[in-house]
């Protein structure tokens, strides 16, 4: 079933709306234990290096997603919990229990049921983070970096584990291995032009492509076989090109969905990058988190680069939100 239906702003181009870039980060550069913590938590974009915090200061965060119904609503999976995320207040809540704990990962279904990953599997709540469901019981390795709604499918969940791909046509109900076998997944992404085409970050595997819908997964070559790939972006705005970040790699462009890859860090500092991200509303634009260093910007596909603000932090997640959740 699809679900395109329930999303009528999706029937916009990415560059006919406006959007705002958050992030996950924490600034770990020259930071003593013990020390007053410095800035950390979620950041917006309001800017050329202008970043406003959303919520309270916290080091752990790792991943941020918003309700497509109403983009106000912000989830984001932090060390001790899933929380509810209001934009530029400071007010935050907590949607889970003491006993859930090391959150990884959250994503938001087209009708507004939340996911979040964590060191014990998968749950979701399909009443706001009222209540939770367990659903990765049957995972043979409870332990998941990554979840992955399929936005074009009903029911159809992806999870990356410590032990490749697992797929599920049923919400959860029952998983089959889609693949990776043996790595630890670092991020899965489905294509915004094509909903069967997804790619996979791994911990020294490289990189792995669905063009199934999920069912399985293929390695890309072998470029970064030996490193930790943290991240994969599709530009919305030009279909075929890929990006993908990792350390020792930087970053990385692909014009035909992976066949071929060419490394664009001429005028990075470093080529330890944790996070990347195209702008959906400025073709051309890509963003880079650089370990320690700052968020990069580049307004020609990653040829050219200068910094953007957040100085010596470790960026971790970023995403694109729909503008109104910034206002």
């Amino acid at each position: 079933m699809r679900w395109l239906a329930l999303l009528p702003a999706l029937l916009l181009s990415a560059e006919a709306q406006t959007w705002s870039l958050y992030v996950c980060m924490a600034t770990t550069k020259d930071y003593v234990v013990g020390a007053k913590l410095l800035p950390s938590g979620v950041f917006r974009r309001a800017g050329a290096s202008d970043w406003r915090q959303s919520g309270h200061p916290n080091p752990f965060t790792f991943s941020l997603d918003y309700d497509r119904r109403d983009p106000s609503k912000l989830y984001l999976a932090a060390g001790n919990g899933l929380i509810a995320l209001t934009p530029d207040q400071p007010a935050w809540r907590v949607l889970t229990s003491g006993d859930v704990t090391e959150m990884r990962d959250v994503a938001v279904s087209p009708d507004g049921a939340i996911y979040y990953a964590y060191v014990r599997g998968v749950r979701v709540s399909r009443d706001a983070g009222r209540t939770w469901s367990d659903i990765g019981a049957t995972l043979p390795n409870r332990y998941t970096e990554v979840i992955r709604v399929d936005r074009d499918h009903r029911g159809v969940l992806l999870a990356g584990t410590v032990d490749g791909i697992w797929r599920s046509d049923n919400d959860g109900a029952s998983w089959a291995r889609a693949g990776v076998a043996g790595f630890s997944i670092m991020d899965i992404e489905q294509s915004p032009h094509d909903p069967c085409h997804w790619m996979v970050t791994t911990e020294r595997g490289g990189i792995f492509s669905s063009g199934d819908c999920g069912k399985t997964f293929e390695a890309l070559g072998r470029l970064a076989v030996d490193r930790v790939l943290y991240d994969v972006a599709f530009d919305p705005t030009t279909p075929g090109r890929v990006a993908v970040a990792g350390w020792g790699l930087g970053v990385a462009i692909s014009d035909d969905n992976g066949k071929t890859w060419t490394k664009r860090n001429a005028t990075l500092p470093s080529d330890e990058v944790w996070s990347v991200a195209f702008d959906p509303g400025k073709k051309g634009r890509l963003f880079a988190g650089v370990h320690e260093q700052a968020m990069y910007v580049s307004e020609d596909g990653g040829l050219t680069w200068k910094p953007d603000g957040l100085e010596g932090t470790v960026i971790t997640r970023m995403k694109f939100v729909p503008s109104e959740a910034g206002k």
